[in-house]
C-alpha cells in the first residue's frame, strides 16, 4: 500500500506477506501463486458479474485448445458442391462415383423436394457387396432416418457423438434439407480431439 502504485490506486489489492518457498528466501515462488490466485478470483468474478458466455469466450480466444472446443459444426462442415449427395432415386453407379468423387466416404440422399432421405456410407457398401448391385437404387440400400445434427452444435459434441454411435460422418440438416457434412478427419485436423 505504501508503494508508488498503492498510493496512486483507489483500491489496493494487498496479499498477505509469507515466506518465500525457496529455500534460500531469494526467488519469488509463493507470492507468485498467491497473486495468480488473486487474478483468477478477479477473472471469475468479473465472468460471473458481466454475465461472460462461451461465445463471447470463442469470438476473443479463437485459437488453441480452448477455441477449438469451441468451434461450432458450421465452421468446419463442408458445404454446397462439397457435399456428397444425390436424390434418392440415383443408381449404385452414380453412387459410387459420387462417393468416390468427394472423398468424404458417404452420400446423402435428398428427394424431389431437396429434403434429406439418408444416407450410405462406404461401410454400407462393403456390407452389401455380394448382392446383386446393378438394379438398386439409393432407397433401396441408404439407411434411412441417420443420426444428423444442427449446425450450432459445439463441434466437441459432434466428436462424441460419432464416437458413441462409432460413425465418421455427420449430416447437417435445416428445415428437412442438407447444408452441410462433416467428417472426424475435419475435426481432426480443427484440433478438436
Amino acid at each position: 500500500p505504501e508503494s508508488s502504485l498503492g498510493k496512486a490506486g483507489d483500491i489496493v489489492l494487498k496479499l498477505p506477506a509469507s515466506k518465500e518457498a525457496c529455500p534460500l528466501g531469494l526467488a519469488p515462488t509463493s507470492s507468485t501463486t498467491a497473486t495468480l490466485v488473486l487474478g483468477d478470483i478477479i477473472t471469475v468474478a468479473l465472468i460471473e458479474r458481466k454475465g461472460f458466455s462461451k461465445n463471447q469466450f470463442n469470438q476473443r480466444h479463437p485459437g488453441g485448445k480452448l477455441g477449438s472446443i469451441l468451434q461450432k459444426v458450421k465452421d468446419l462442415m463442408h458445404t454446397g458442391s462439397e457435399m456428397p449427395l444425390l436424390n434418392d432415386k440415383a443408381g449404385i453407379n452414380e453412387i459410387i462415383l459420387e462417393m468416390t468423387s468427394k472423398r468424404l466416404g458417404c452420400v446423402g440422399f435428398v428427394n424431389d423436394n431437396g429434403e434429406f432421405t439418408g444416407m450410405f456410407t462406404d461401410g454400407d457398401l462393403r456390407r452389401c457387396i455380394n448382392q446383386n448391385l446393378k438394379s438398386v437404387k439409393a432407397s433401396d440400400i441408404m439407411t434411412k432416418n441417420p443420426i444428423t445434427i444442427d449446425k450450432e452444435l459445439f463441434s466437441s459434441k459432434a466428436v462424441k457423438i460419432m464416437n458413441e454411435k462409432k460413425i465418421t460422418n455427420l449430416f447437417i440438416i435445416e428445415n428437412k434439407k442438407p447444408i452441410g457434412v462433416i467428417h472426424i478427419h475435419d475435426l481432426l485436423k480443427s484440433k478438436v480431439v
